[in-house]
């Protein structure tokens, strides 16, 4: 009788963003549209050349904070949390979410001291307080956190 080996597939080297398994269709929603509409309707189509995708899934929940999303400058990456991608998450909260990321690619850093970098500085308080949703959407945020949290 031939004796059985467990052997591993062999994958091809992928790329990164495949290997962290990274994407914009989430199962709910597609992140990609989302981005295009707000690119034009409030940044006049300037932000080129952006990835926007859902980040990875932890395999636990955090306890103290939860991170929406972030934005990575350098490599043009705006990652949401894929914790939004569910059905209880309102559309109009995920295009805040997603709005919030995009204005710290137009809003600069201020430099406190020591080199400490502000990124929420009162130019990008007052511009992210003129999205349509913003006083909804932190409403929403503030009701819903615990649902994220452990």
């Amino acid at each position: 009788m031939a004796k059985k080996t467990k052997r591993k597939l062999a994958h091809p080297k992928l790329p990164m963003q495949r290997q962290l398994n990274l994407r914009h269709e989430g199962k709910y929603f597609d992140l990609r549209p989302i981005f295009d509409q707000l690119n034009e309707r409030y940044f006049r189509g300037r932000l080129r050349g952006y990835k926007v995708m859902w980040g990875r899934r932890r395999k636990h929940r955090p306890r103290e904070y939860f991170i929406f999303g972030t934005i990575q400058e350098e490599d043009r990456m705006i990652r949401i949390n894929p914790s939004l991608d569910q059905p209880f998450v309102p559309l109009w909260f995920l295009r805040y979410v997603l709005y919030h990321e995009m204005l710290h690619s137009v809003v600069p850093d201020e430099t406190v001291s020591r080199g400490r970098r502000r990124v929420h500085t009162e130019e990008f308080n007052r511009r992210e307080r003129d999205f349509p949703s913003y006083r909804r959407a932190r409403r929403w945020e503030e009701e819903n956190l615990a649902r994220f949290l452990r």
